[in-house]
């Protein structure tokens, strides 16, 4: 029986090594549906409940496992609903194929049902996005989009209207000589120059007070990193989607950085003299030291990424592991082991006073409290994938990551709603390991439907719902970065336990303190997907590592104009404060 232009396709992602897609069927993929159901033994199709969830589940897979994550969407409203999770893919740079249908090829452009031009419409999101014009074309252009998406850590994007995925002729130009193309991908050590890497050691060595600064792209140079820490005596700060790249139990690092970060890693940038950036382009710029008395290398693959955040003089373009291999030998070990002893002593007291919020045995229950005893029973090996808002700020600095563990969530474009797709993700690649989505109420109940997706596949999936009726952070910028009182926040109460049953898994709700632990070990050890609905104080503010002036007056602002509850907000807050000066 002669192939498809469906078949083609499938076939050639199979050579490219796919073994799983993400995405909900339509009419305008029927073809490329048949294709799949006869290749079920190559490729698992997980059917999910909204097209997003499908391109953060691809996201994530390809942030998991590091080979490509691919999705696919309908016609129309399919592929565009696949966008948001797409531009996470891209703005954490991500190696992710999105596959999308189109109205028949002939009626394109003439206004009828989900005419949609798809390839234009992912001209921003993709690096590369085509339509396929027949069955001589797809494996050119199939080839070419899995090799753009892992060559460059991008997005690309295959469209193919309906009627054309279901030809069979093998029609084509003279040029186009049939199997001209292959799936094969070049890779390159990309050593940097030796003159650089001795450049490099000559800013290094000359520094007393050094700090790393590390990224998602330093995940797999743990070990690295932490001998040239010893050498350098410099404290490894982490950004968070750098969050695994060194365990937080180790003497070299000070834990996150921003908002969410430590007073230790705010305090060793504000102090340094010399700078090392591995694999991060953390966009806060506030949170750099003085470009005028701090001199600064920087490591990464993608050589558009030097210089894009700060001031360098030398840029070593290599994977981050063989950077450091590299200039290891040329380093000289720092005698001034001052300033690391000093950030470490920072950092023991920063983790007391995190054991101290996240054992506060007062109601309602803080959110600290939920993160912290999550974090003391998570496996050695845990997936843990988080939501933004709030909840990531319990996440940076109440959940310590061990060696072995890997955490992420939506970095650099920071959407809600991942955390659960993301982990559904982390379940399909890692069908052994413990994985885990600990969010807010406000991102989760987005893509809540997924976790029927969950129950479907037997994804024994664990969701801790940190529950406070409110878009939490939203609620919080308002007042301490503008001076509003807050508006619009407030979300009805949504019973995720019982939400959790109806679906067909098991549902946990947590409102005290001093049973949390207790529950959440239950809930981890239960064989199937569990969510737990943890309901705590909307009102606990997630506070900077150190408080600024200007902040401090916007907030009385906002609670002078009139913030809802402004009473019980100020209290709060004052008590946080006492509790921690007593």
């Amino acid at each position: 029986m002669a192939r498809t232009t469906a078949d083609i396709l499938v076939d050639t992602l199979v050579d490219w090594g796919v073994q799983v897609i993400f995405g909900l069927p339509g009419d305008g993929i029927n073809g490329i549906m048949e294709a799949l159901r006869k290749r079920q033994k190559e490729i698992r199709f997980i059917h999910v409940r909204h097209e997003e969830s499908a391109a953060f589940m691809a996201c994530a897979y390809a942030k998991y496992t590091g080979k490509l994550g691919v999705c696919l969407g309908t016609s129309g409203p399919g592929g565009i609903h696949l966008l948001n999770g797409l531009y996470d893919a891209k703005m954490d740079h991500q190696p992710v194929l999105a596959i999308t249908g189109h109205t028949f090829h002939d009626l394109i452009g003439t206004h009828t049902q989900q005419d949609v031009d798809l390839d234009k419409v992912f001209s921003d999101v993709a690096a590369y996005s085509e339509r396929v014009m027949g069955p001589a074309h797809v494996r050119n252009v199939t080839d070419f989009a899995c090799r753009t998406a892992i060559s460059y850590h991008s997005v690309g994007h295959i469209n193919i209207p309906k009627d054309i995925q279901e030809i069979s002729s093998d029609e084509r130009s003279a040029r186009n000589v049939k199997n001209h193309t292959s799936a094969i991908l070049g890779h390159s050590s990309r050593m940097p120059g030796e003159n650089e890497l001795h450049r490099a050691a000559e800013v290094l060595n000359s520094g007393k007070r050094i700090v790393i600064l590390v990224g998602q792209g330093a995940l797999r140079a743990t070990n690295e990193l932490e001998v040239v820490a010893e050498k350098l005596g410099a404290p490894i700060v982490k950004a968070l989607l750098g969050k695994a790249a060194v365990p937080d139990d180790s003497p070299y690092t000070t834990g996150g950085i921003g908002l969410l970060g430590t007073k230790a890693s705010q305090e060793a940038l504000e102090d340094c003299d010399r700078l090392l950036l591995v694999g991060t382009s953390f966009p806060y710029l506030e949170f750099y030291p003085n470009p005028q008395e701090v001199r600064c290398v920087q490591i990464d693959i993608n050589p558009a990424l030097i210089g894009l955040r700060f001031p360098v003089e030398v840029g070593l373009i290599a994977d981050s592991a063989v950077a450091l291999r590299a200039l290891l030998p040329l380093l000289e070990r720092n005698r001034h082991r001052k300033f690391l002893e000093r950030a470490q002593k920072e950092t023991s007291k920063w983790w007391k006073l995190m054991e101290e919020r996240g054992t506060r045995e007062d109601k309602p229950m803080k959110p600290q409290v939920v993160a912290w005893q999550l974090g003391k029973r998570l496996a050695d090996n845990a997936i843990v994938s988080c939501d933004s808002g709030t909840i990531a700020t319990w996440f940076a600095r109440h959940i310590p990551v061990k060696r072995g563990q890997k955490h992420s969530l939506s970095g650099t474009l920071a959407s809600m709603a991942n955390g659960l797709p993301y982990t559904i993700a982390a379940q399909i690649a890692y069908p052994e390991r413990q994985c885990v989505a600990f969010v807010g109420d406000g991102g989760f109940s987005m893509l809540m439907a997924e976790f029927a997706t969950a129950v479907k596949y037997r994804l024994p999936i664990k969701v801790i719902v940190v529950n406070n009726n409110t878009l939490a952070m939203i609620k919080w910028e308002q007042m301490v970065m503008d001076g509003n009182p807050e508006f619009g926040t407030e979300l009805s109460p949504v019973d995720y336990a019982a939400f959790a049953r109806a679906c067909g898994g098991k549902g946990y709700r947590i409102e005290d303190p001093e049973i949390c632990g207790g529950i959440l070990e239950e809930a981890l050890n239960e064989p199937g997907p569990v969510i737990v609905d943890a309901i705590v104080d909307p009102f606990e503010p997630p506070m900077p590592p150190k408080v600024s002036a200007g902040q401090a007056a916007k907030l009385a602002e906002a609670l002078a104009r009139g913030t809802p509850n402004r009473l019980r907000t100020a209290l709060t807050i004052a008590s946080d404060e006492v509790r921690e000066v007593i």
